[in-house]
């Protein structure tokens, strides 16, 4: 196991070398379209609609980098990951960004030669399970059969869950949300894990929803964020900037419709850097000084990206939880515009 990481890691690192030599915004701005690493299907974050368009809170994060660097949150690619083929993806130049509910570790981070720019979603790994299976817990799962993704952190928060709590399971393994949920609603596992935005996502889509229980207990940190390749920083910093303001325009209560009043009446100096009205914000990142207004123009700030799409008034049906402001009691903070 030792050895098999090792040489992926040596792998991971020759990918990464054979594309670091270009700056990626550059590349963005010539080919004029950016390429985004996103899930396949996961209703509410990444999936295409019925006209084959992607939506979904981490699909906005790629819109809003479009809209920062070329000008149109139209000019994306979407590219749809595996669990197991979205780093690769990202370290080999397959795609420029990853949007794709992926978690920020130790290992990933040294290991992989990956750059997480931010946190978009405080998450935590849950299980998920029919009501006719009687049980209340995760606790209670012992000897079951569970649907798991490979290529996860889920799979050693699994190991370590049921072994600190001394219980027996059997392993279902599967590529991806898509396939999780076929195999639990065929009842080829007695639960299926994985980050607890994604259950609830999964949730929303089966015909059976009320049937379905996702259980209280929340065994893991899941902080997922956009990624970037090592080696580049100035991509990290206009991916992360691009991400940054939308959360700052919600902290200071711009909005998408009412951003050009705001702009033409504020006298808050943090307001108007974040729109370009004063300093050279843009300039110290390879962009121009209007780069976070047409973010936030394209998408709507960080609060409506995730009514729009996940909150309460969707079909998934999230709180905000730890994902609201720091001002609300939330983690969620953009650090200064200045």
């Amino acid at each position: 196991m030792k050895k098999s990481v090792f040489f992926g890691s040596l792998v991971m690192a020759g990918l990464v070398a054979g594309v670091a030599g270009a700056s990626t915004l550059d590349d963005v701005k010539a080919r004029g379209e950016l390429i985004c690493g996103v899930n396949p299907g996961l209703t509410g974050f990444a999936a295409p609609d019925a006209n084959g368009n992607y939506q979904g809170f981490d699909v906005a994060v790629c819109k809003a980098v479009a809209a920062a660097v070329l000008g149109d949150p139209m000019k994306v690619k979407y590219v749809p990951l595996t669990g197991e083929t979205r780093f690769t993806g990202l370290a080999s130049g397959e795609v420029d960004m990853l949007s794709r509910n992926s978690t920020w570790t130790f290992s990933r981070d040294t290991e992989l030669a990956l750059e997480f720019v931010a946190v978009n979603y405080y998450d935590g790994q849950g299980f998920m399970v029919n009501k006719n299976l009687g049980v209340s817990s995760a606790k209670e799962l012992d000897g079951a059969t569970v649907c798991i993704q490979t290529g996860t952190t889920t799979e050693l928060n699994l190991a370590d869950y049921f072994k600190a709590n001394n219980m027996e399971y059997t392993p279902v393994n599967v590529a991806d949300d898509s396939e999780g949920q076929q195999k639990f609603l065929a009842g080829a596992c007695d639960a299926y894990t994985t980050d607890a935005s994604g259950l609830a996502a999964s949730r929303a889509t089966m015909p059976n929803a009320d049937e379905i229980v996702i259980l209280p207990e929340i065994i893991s940190k899941e902080p997922l964020g956009p990624a970037v390749r090592q080696g580049d920083d100035n991509w990290g910093d206009v991916v992360r900037w691009s991400f940054y303001a939308l959360v700052a325009a919600e902290e200071y209560g711009v909005t998408k419709a009412n951003l050009e009043e705001v702009a033409a009446t504020t006298k808050n100096p943090e307001i108007r850097r974040l729109l370009g009205l004063e300093g050279d914000m843009g300039a110290k990142i390879g962009l121009d000084d209007e780069f976070a207004k047409r973010a936030i123009l394209a998408v709507g700030n960080y609060g409506e990206v995730f009514e729009a799409n996940i909150g309460t008034s969707t079909s998934i049906g999230l709180a905000r939880g730890l994902n609201a402001q720091w001002t609300q009691g939330g983690l969620m903070y953009a650090p200064p515009f200045r």
